[in-house]
């Protein structure tokens, strides 16, 4: 019997806060890969940083159950990430953040553990664009820029990576195709363009590969790109077919859009929001992970 995919998402987690129906869930996009491409048939460890609060604690118990390894969970002093969101006229919207403590370098003992994995995974996020070499030196590499695509940014990046995601809901279809090849003539191995309803489109050197989305009466939207990069993931390190990979990732996204929060696991919002930014200010006085010594 082979063994299962193992794949270790790094870096950022928040807790998303729906101040309006006073809930928060665990979230964060390496959290969200890690659960997900479990959720995938993938054995998924996460490594980052969360505090002995009640939404850091959550985090961690959620990982737990949906059977993600944790023991590279840091528990840091100060306040766990957050994210607060508010339904205005059904849609969803992003108020406010603070990133807390989740904003880390990896350690020694996490860079040790990479080459025991098929691929890591991180994001623009995570904010670890230093480290990639060191990872992609260690094993494979899955980034998601999310809605980032400017060319300079992509050519900083797809080197070092297997697979590079995009987020590209309300792109005419020209446009995310050409999104995806710059991506792989930039040198990513594989290149990802989400598009919300409007389908997906995965890039290799076998070609190009399109597939629509699931049709579904959407509860909640949050995660369903994370649901569908990692479970690319999962299907092309498992080295499945890109047509079969692109529909149940289709599928798999399709469920996501049927719970609240990104995976479940609701509980009682019990954040402090006193100190909560706007995103244009995270974006604006966000500093990189420390660099290694020798980059």
């Amino acid at each position: 019997m082979s063994r299962r995919t193992r794949i270790l998402a790094f870096g950022d987690n928040v807790v998303d806060c729906y101040r309006d129906q006073n809930l928060m869930f665990p979230g964060g996009n390496c959290v969200n890969h890690a659960v997900f491409a479990r959720r995938a048939g993938a054995e998924t460890a996460y490594a980052g940083a969360v505090c002995d609060d009640d939404a850091g604690r959550l985090i961690r118990q959620a990982l737990i159950e949906e059977g993600v390894d944790v023991s590279s969970l840091r528990m840091e002093p100060g306040q766990t990430a957050y994210c607060v969101i508010e339904t205005q006229e059904g849609e969803r919207v992003f108020i406010g953040a603070n990133l807390g403590v989740s904003i880390i370098a990896p350690l020694r003992a996490d860079l040790a553990r990479l080459s025991d994995f098929d691929a890591v995974h991180t994001g623009r996020s995570s904010h670890v664009d230093a480290w990639l070499p060191r990872f992609a030196a260690a094993t494979k590499v899955s980034y998601d820029l999310a809605t980032v695509h400017d060319s300079e940014r992509i050519a900083q990046v797809a080197p070092h990576c297997f697979l590079l995601a995009f987020s590209a809901g309300g792109t005419r279809h020209e446009e995310a195709l050409a999104l995806a090849l710059a991506a792989r003539a930039a040198g990513a191995h594989w290149s990802l363009v989400t598009r919300g309803i409007d389908g997906a489109v995965l890039a290799g050197e076998a070609g190009v590969f399109e597939a629509p989305a699931q049709p579904v009466d959407a509860i909640d939207t949050l995660g369903a790109g994370d649901t569908y990069i990692a479970n690319v993931l999962v299907g092309l390190l498992g080295k499945r077919d890109s047509e079969t990979i692109l529909k149940d990732a289709a599928e798999a996204a399709a469920r996501t859009c049927l719970i609240r929060g990104a995976f479940g696991h609701a509980a009682t919002m019990s954040v402090d929001l006193s100190n909560m930014m706007s995103l244009e200010e995270i974006y604006r006085t966000t500093r990189p992970a420390k660099v290694p010594e020798d980059a």
